[in-house]
C-alpha cells in the first residue's frame, strides 16, 4: 500500500499492482438532499423517511451515484497524478447499500498500463473500490485515466 503525496505522479511513476487507500468521509443526510437538489432525483427512498421504512432497507440510502461522484473526488487524490483527461468507467458494481452516517473511503489499485499518444501519455486502468467503515465493499468497479508520462531524463519517482 503506496502513502499519499501531494506531489503529484506521472504514469511511469506507479505499477501495476500499486494501491492506495484513500482519506475517509462521513455521508450526512443533507450530502443526500444537496445531491438529491443538483440532479433532480428526490425518489424516496431517498429523502423521504416514512417511504424508506417500508423498502429492503427500511431506512433511507444514498443514491448510488453520489457513491460513484465521491469514488471519483476521493480517488483523484489517492493517488494524486497527472491526469490529462478521465476516460471512462469501464465496469461498475453496486454491492451495498450506503447509509446516512456511513463513513467511506476509496481502495484504489492499478491493474492496467498502456502508452498512448507517441508516448506523451499513458492509459491506466484504475480498480475502484468503495467502502464503509466496516470494511465492507459497496461499489467496484473500473476507471480509466489518460496521465502524463514525465518527460525524458526528468527524475519523476517518488519514493
Amino acid at each position: 500500500m503506496k502513502h499519499h503525496t501531494d506531489k503529484p505522479l506521472y504514469f511511469d511513476d506507479v505499477a501495476i499492482g500499486d494501491s492506495w487507500d484513500s482519506a475517509a468521509r462521513t455521508i450526512t443526510e443533507s450530502d443526500v438532499h444537496a445531491f438529491a437538489g443538483l440532479t433532480g432525483d428526490y425518489n424516496p427512498l431517498h429523502v423521504d423517511h416514512e417511504s424508506a421504512k417500508t423498502t429492503l432497507f427500511g431506512k433511507p440510502i444514498a443514491h448510488g451515484l453520489l457513491g460513484v461522484s465521491i469514488v471519483a473526488g476521493l480517488g483523484s487524490h489517492s493517488p494524486h497524478m497527472r491526469t490529462v483527461a478521465f476516460v471512462r468507467i469501464r465496469e461498475w458494481s453496486f454491492l451495498k447499500p450506503i447509509f446516512f452516517g456511513d463513513t467511506i473511503h476509496v481502495r484504489t489499485e492499478v491493474i492496467a498500463k498502456l502508452v498512448r499518444g507517441r508516448g506523451r501519455r499513458g492509459l491506466i486502468s484504475w480498480k475502484r473500490q468503495l467502502l464503509n467503515h466496516a470494511g465492507v465493499v459497496v461499489q467496484e468497479g473500473i476507471f480509466e485515466t489518460l496521465v502524463e508520462v514525465a518527460a525524458k531524463g526528468a527524475a519523476s519517482k517518488s519514493d
